[in-house]
This record gives C-alpha cells, structure tokens and sequence, in this order.
C-alpha cells in the first residue's frame, strides 16, 4: 500500500511558476511509475506527465510540453511537477498518481491504469 500527498498549489498569474510535490509513504514507491494528472471543473481528470521508476523515462501531454517538469527523489519518496509559463487554462486540481506495476518504464497516460491516488492540490492561474 501507498499514501500518496501533494502539496505546492496556489494562486498564481499568468506566466508564473509553480512546483508540485507528491510525498509517498508506504512500500516500493521507487519501484513504481509514478504520474500527474489535473481536473478542471466540468472536465475529466486528464494525463499531465508521468516518469518511470528510474526517473530515466518521462512522457507529457502535448499542452505542457516544454513548459513542465516531473522528477523524482527515491531517496526521499517524492516526486515533483516543475510548472512553468503558467497558463490561465492550467487551472484544475492536480492529482499525483502510482502504478504498482514495479520496475516498469511505461508511463500510461489512462487514470485506470494507476492504483493509488492522492488527494489532490488546487492549482489556479490568474489572466
């Protein structure tokens, strides 16, 4: 089992930057691939990036390409969501996800894919 807990979001204007963090506690977090994912209201929860368990391997979706980051610290449980360039419609609540399938290096971008979730960190970026 995995707990997983963000923290980082806020209140931002255009063009500003934010860093996510997503604490893990439990087993194995650095044998799991981990990923973000956001939610706008009225949306579904949509693939922001993901990282394999080396941290070797990243994928993004096409609208955050260039402008966020993820990464990992296995030695310290966490995993990190670099946002830059912030953009008004970047507002959603931003979730950190985990596969258990461990040691793998396919990023999934479908949220049934993963198996522990957590709460989520509101993000929100002023025009």
């Amino acid at each position: 089992q995995v707990q997983l807990v963000e923290s980082g979001g806020g209140l931002v204007q255009a063009g500003g930057s934010l860093r996510l963090s997503c604490a893990a506690s439990g087993r194995r977090f650095s044998a799991y691939p981990m990923a973000w994912f956001r939610q706008a209201p009225g949306k579904e929860r949509e693939f922001v990036g993901g990282i394999n368990w080396s941290g070797l391997v990243t994928s993004y979706t096409d609208s955050v390409k260039g402008r966020f980051t993820v990464s990992r610290d296995n030695a310290k449980d966490t995993m990190y969501l670099q946002m830059n360039n912030l953009k008004p419609e970047d507002t959603a609540l931003y979730y950190c996800a985990a596969d258990s399938t461990l040691y793998s290096s396919q990023i999934y971008s479908s949220a049934q894919d993963y198996e522990y979730w957590g709460q989520g960190t509101q993000v929100t970026v002023s025009s």
